[in-house]
């Protein structure tokens, strides 16, 4: 399959701008969020519970969100969104207590429920339709290097200049990139003549029953993988000090992770039409469990820490493809918007939960319990995703008789 210059031209200003949305805004706690909690007078957890709201608000938005996606296309919501991003962390760079904390991430709640995620994949599939596969894989794999690359920046801004200048930075990316980038360089999406009914055309011929079941195994699937790799992903670096690393080798680790999720990535976008979501799900959720494992029961070394943070970052990378592919491997294009946000209503739901419960777990427990919970959870999404699987060959066989049949 060829990759023209339309795919490419889409790729690079989602690259860029889901780069941008989730480097300055979900990654950013992972490097301020214990720098501005003394400022602020707020206990960790609270900090952290930034991320809780601002999944929140998304979750709650995201039925409305699939109908301004459906109403106004993907390009306008998404610009709209860079503008609530911009807000929202201009906001959080004047904060002075609880108030003005908490009034910053619903801000930024709303923006991440326009721009994050689900739109810039609607985008894509409003102009690659069925095609677009391929094009969300690629896309991933640059979107995946978020934290491989603000982490850092937001570190040595913070440093250099203090939180507050690194956030105000931050917002101007939004305003000046983003939203121009939004509204003047995406691609035209593609126009379906009144009589074409190719978009309405769903891979899998699921019953209506099948397909709600579909739907639910679904949404338990990426909710749970959400909730493990969000609520984990901001204390990654706590995780490390504690399992051993020392805070230059924990940071090292913690970039590494981003690699090697673009490096999963890479391999499914490389399998392109031969690429299975149902198998790399399996995939994925198999590895983070044997991450897991090893971290909480082999004893602590280089070794160890470095074999956890393959498996992990692997893992979550392709699970991450996975998720995004899923929708459009069970519904026709045209109903993808519609289905990925209703997907990230749980999603974003676990997510809001995940790094208040994973934190509080991990500074009041120690992260055996965390570890512990990871593994349990990973193993619930491994067991949805084998149901989800023999539902869809159930359903391809039945179609496959329905022509034999007198």
């Amino acid at each position: 399959m060829t990759f023209s210059l339309r795919s490419a031209q889409t790729v690079g200003v989602l690259a860029v701008t889901q780069l941008i949305g989730w480097g300055t805004t979900f990654e950013s706690v992972g490097v301020l969020g214990r720098r501005l909690a003394p400022d602020l007078g707020l206990p960790n957890e609270i900090a952290f519970a930034g991320l809780s709201v601002m999944m929140m608000v998304s979750a709650l938005l995201s039925p409305l969100t699939g109908r301004l996606l459906d109403r106004h296309g993907a390009a306008r919501v998404m610009a709209a969104g860079s503008l609530f991003f911009a807000g929202g962390l201009v906001m959080l760079a004047s904060s002075t207590g609880l108030l003005t904390y908490a009034a910053s991430w619903i801000i930024l709640g709303i923006g991440g429920a326009m721009v994050l995620s689900a739109p810039a994949f609607t985008a894509v599939v409003e102009r690659e339709g069925i095609d677009g596969k391929r094009t969300i894989a690629i896309l991933m794999l640059f979107t995946g290097l978020s934290a491989t690359i603000f982490w850092p920046l937001l570190s040595i801004g913070s440093d250099m200049l203090g939180w507050r200048i690194a956030l105000l930075m931050a917002a101007a990316l939004h305003a000046f990139v983003c939203m121009p980038l939004y509204i003047f360089c995406l691609p035209k999406p593609i126009e379906y003549a009144p009589t074409d009914t190719t978009a309405d055309i769903a891979p899998v011929p699921l019953t209506l029953r099948n397909r709600k079941l579909a739907f639910l195994l679904v949404a338990m699937t990426t909710a749970i993988a959400s909730f493990v790799t969000f609520g984990l992903s901001p204390s990654l670096l706590e995780i490390l000090h504690q399992a051993g690393a020392s805070p230059e080798f924990a940071l090292q680790l913690a970039a590494a992770r981003g690699v090697l999720g673009i490096s999963a990535r890479g391999v499914d976008m490389l399998l392109g039409k031969r690429g299975n979501p149902f198998i790399t799900s399996v995939t994925g959720s198999s590895l983070m469990l044997i991450a897991f494992a090893c971290l909480l029961f082999l004893p602590a070394s280089s070794y160890s820490l470095w074999l956890f943070i393959a498996l992990y970052g692997f893992g979550s990378g392709i699970l991450v493809v996975a998720r995004a592919l899923l929708p459009l491997a069970l519904f026709s294009p045209r109903e993808y918007g519609r289905q990925a946000t209703r997907l990230a209503l749980p999603q974003n739901i676990a997510n809001a939960a995940a790094p208040i419960v994973f934190t509080a777990l991990i500074d009041r427990t120690g992260i055996a319990t965390a570890l512990v919970a990871a593994i349990a959870l990973a193993s619930i999404a491994l067991c949805a995703i084998i149901m989800l699987i023999s539902l869809v060959r159930k359903a391809k066989a039945d179609a496959a008789l329905i022509p034999s049949r007198p």
